[in-house]
C-alpha cells in the first residue's frame, strides 16, 4: 500500500527538492545536486530513495531513453498542505487556528509578508459573503 506524501522522509524530501528546484534529471544529476562528492553508495541511496518515491507515487519515471529521467508528479505547494493538514490534525484537533497564530506571532514578518496576509484575509471574507448572496 502507498503511503501518501506527507509520509515521505526528510531524505525523500531532499530529493524532491532537487527535482522542484531543477525540473526532471537522471539520478547522476539528481545525486550530483545532494551530493557533490559523488561516491557509489550516494549514488546507490539516491537510486533507492527514487525508488521509493515512485512507489508512494510522488515522482514518475520517463523510460522512453536509455537513461531514465525523473520527475516531480507531486508538487511542493500540495505537499507543504498534506503536511500542515496532517500537523493540525494531529497536535490542533484539525484548527488551522493554533498552527497559524504560533507562526505569526513567532516569526518577525515583513511589512509585505503582513500586507499579503491582510490581502488574503480580505479576499477570503469578501469570497463568504458571494457565497452567501
Amino acid at each position: 500500500m502507498a503511503r501518501t506524501p506527507q509520509d515521505i522522509t526528510d531524505a525523500e524530501l531532499s530529493v524532491m527538492q532537487v527535482l522542484w528546484d531543477h525540473g526532471p534529471a537522471p539520478i547522476r544529476r539528481i545525486a550530483d545536486a545532494l551530493y557533490p562528492e559523488g561516491r557509489t553508495s550516494q549514488y546507490a541511496t539516491v537510486q533507492k530513495l527514487l525508488e521509493r518515491l515512485e512507489e508512494k507515487e510522488c515522482v514518475r519515471r520517463d523510460r522512453s531513453a536509455a537513461i531514465h529521467h525523473f520527475s516531480a508528479v507531486v508538487g511542493r505547494d500540495e505537499l507543504v498542505g498534506r503536511r500542515l493538514q496532517a500537523v493540525a490534525e494531529k497536535l490542533c484537533g484539525g484548527s488551522w487556528t493554533p498552527l497559524l497564530t504560533h507562526l505569526v506571532q513567532h516569526r518577525k514578518l515583513s511589512a509585505n509578508e503582513r500586507q499579503a496576509l491582510r490581502k488574503l484575509v480580505e479576499d477570503l471574507d469578501a469570497g463568504k459573503r458571494k457565497e452567501r448572496s
